[in-house]
């Protein structure tokens, strides 16, 4: 096996879509859009003969400043693994699973990929492993087959269901009456502007959707290179084709005020980025509108039953349906971190409180199925 010679590690991309599944982030696709030079792939298969995999990387310059883990760790107070080091997850999208072969045991699984990153030919000695925004069922996992150390909480992960029913028992799946009113009220002020919403897919709307994008990364103080952003969407438009759509929103004649960018991918609709501009629109809850009710009906039209919703905005979410469920980072070698199990768990426990301590829609949406071991039980707010 030669783990960087491609995104997948060698693997048939066949073999490989198999794996990744409902799991948009770690698609060949995606991981071929995000790839850099040392990206690639450990597979193999557990001794029932089932296949198991993970993408990887070797940390370098062009990772996001959320996906250093030195930067997620050192505000919590823990001892951060060297900074070179190689990266178990895909490189975007905050989103990182332990693939394997349907019905496969997953601590096998696990196991099968802890050999493979324990023997990479191309890293240093000692260099760390390091799985981020990996989901809970593969932190069980990687912590049944041996891994020592505790995962750290970096965030809560966003996912609206859908029903079958779809809009109206939507409506009604929400946890009051309260909220479910508020979901009307902005449809009905949306509406009343005279808003038309139309699907297209990106390719045909880079530029537009690159020059809102960089109006809204500019309202929350990031980078605002729009060629930038233009590049990245249209590289998204070429690798991810038809997939990749676009829902516009603008009055009878004239430009767009908004776009959302989403995938059906699966029995999922994933919520990729939204971008508005905000000297034309009509306080009509817009954002809400684009960004979640519409959708809702179009997963429900296609038979999705999730809206991946991503990391931002918890308590928003929370308000209009969402589960909140943990993304974590693990030290997947024996290093630094095997060694700070009440520092691991003070952290993760300080920030659940922050989450959930002013929000009881946030309280009621965390999801901590099996991992109150963690730390991540949300305290009462004093």
């Amino acid at each position: 096996m030669k783990p960087f010679q491609d995104p997948v590690g060698g693997m048939s991309t066949v073999e490989w879509e198999a794996l990744s599944a409902d799991r948009l982030y770690s698609s060949y696709r995606w991981l071929d859009l995000t790839a850099s030079s040392m990206a690639g792939a450990v597979h193999g298969r557990t001794p029932a003969g089932a296949l198991a995999a993970m993408p990887i990387s070797v940390a370098d310059d062009g990772l996001g400043d959320f996906y250093r883990w030195s930067d997620q760790l050192a505000p919590r107070g823990l001892v951060a693994p060297p900074a070179s080091g190689v990266l178990v997850g895909p490189r975007r999208g905050y989103q990182s699973h332990l693939l394997s072969s349907p019905g496969a045991d997953p601590v096998a699984a696990a196991a099968t990929v802890l050999d493979g990153l324990s023997s990479l030919d191309d890293v240093p000695d000692g260099a760390p492993r390091v799985g981020m925004y990996l989901d809970t069922a593969s932190v069980v996992a990687f912590r049944s087959a041996g891994v020592r150390s505790l995962p750290v909480l970096l965030r809560a992960d966003a996912w609206i269901p859908v029903p079958d029913g779809g809009w109206d028992d939507w409506l009604r799946s929400l946890p009051s009456r309260s909220r479910a009113e508020l979901v009307r009220r902005e449809r009905r002020k949306f509406e009343a502007v005279g808003y038309e919403v139309t699907d297209h897919p990106l390719s045909d709307w880079v530029d537009v959707v690159g020059q809102l994008l960089t109006n809204t990364e500019a309202k929350y103080g990031h980078s605002t290179d729009p060629a930038a952003r233009r590049a990245f969407l249209g590289r998204q438009a070429d690798c991810m084709g038809p997939a990749a759509r676009v829902l516009l929103c603008a009055r009878p004649g004239e430009p767009p005020v908004g776009y959302c960018l989403y995938y059906l991918w699966g029995d999922t609709l994933f919520l990729r980025s939204a971008g508005f501009d905000y000297s034309r629109l009509h306080n009509a809850a817009e954002y809400f509108n684009l960004v979640y009710y519409l959708p809702v009906r179009i997963a429900a039209e296609a038979g999705a039953h999730w809206i991946h919703a991503g990391v931002e905005a918890a308590e928003a979410k929370a308000m209009r349906g969402a589960q909140l469920r943990p993304l974590w980072l693990l030290e997947l070698s024996d290093g630094v971190l095997s060694d700070q199990d009440d520092a691991i768990r003070a952290a993760n426990t300080a920030l659940v409180t922050e989450l959930t301590g002013s929000s009881s829609a946030v309280r009621t949406a965390w999801c901590t199925t099996a991992a109150d071991d963690f730390g991540i039980t949300p305290t009462e707010p004093a």
